[in-house]
This record gives C-alpha cells, sequence and structure tokens, in this order.
C-alpha cells in the first residue's frame, strides 16, 4: 500500500477570536495591581504550551512558543499579541 494516498498533516490553527481571548489574559495580570510580575510567572509556560499545541509543530510553532515565553516572563513586553500575528501568518502564509 502506498502513502500517496494518506491525507497529509494539516497545518493547526485556532480561531481568531481564541487568539485575541489568550493575548488578552496575557494583559489581564496588569489590570489586578500587585499581581503583574507573579501572573506572568505563572502565565509564561502555559502560554508557551498552549501556543505549541494551538499552532502544530513546525517552525512556526516552535519558534512561536520561544517567544511567547519570553515576551510574557520578560517585564514590559506583554504587549506584543503574539497569538494574534501567528494566526495572521497562518491564515496568509
Amino acid at each position: 500500500m502506498s502513502n500517496q494516498n494518506l491525507p497529509t498533516e494539516q497545518v493547526k490553527t485556532p480561531s481568531l477570536w481564541v487568539a485575541i481571548i489568550l493575548d488578552v489574559l496575557g494583559l489581564v495580570t496588569f489590570t489586578i495591581p500587585g499581581v503583574g510580575e507573579f501572573g506572568d510567572v505563572v502565565w509564561a509556560p502555559l502560554s508557551a504550551f498552549l501556543f505549541a499545541r494551538f499552532y502544530g509543530n513546525d517552525k512556526l510553532a516552535k519558534w512561536g512558543a520561544i517567544f511567547n515565553f519570553a515576551e510574557e516572563i520578560l517585564p514590559f513586553t506583554d504587549f506584543c499579541p503574539t497569538f494574534t500575528i501567528a494566526w495572521f501568518i497562518r491564515k496568509f502564509q
């Protein structure tokens, strides 16, 4: 049996709304005084894990998860909407 008839692995992409909500969740930690940086310590690994799960197992997902983790864990960098940017890259690549 040849592998030519098997479907290729589809590239994963969450909906745009999911991407936006996850980016907003990354900003929410700063709306509660005193929680900002502690919230990022919890959110950064979870966010990177979700990024990798939602965007598959290719270069975009791997580098995106690393960038997402760094963006969430470093101070004053939470403004970058990494999930939404990745959604647009996936949609228009």
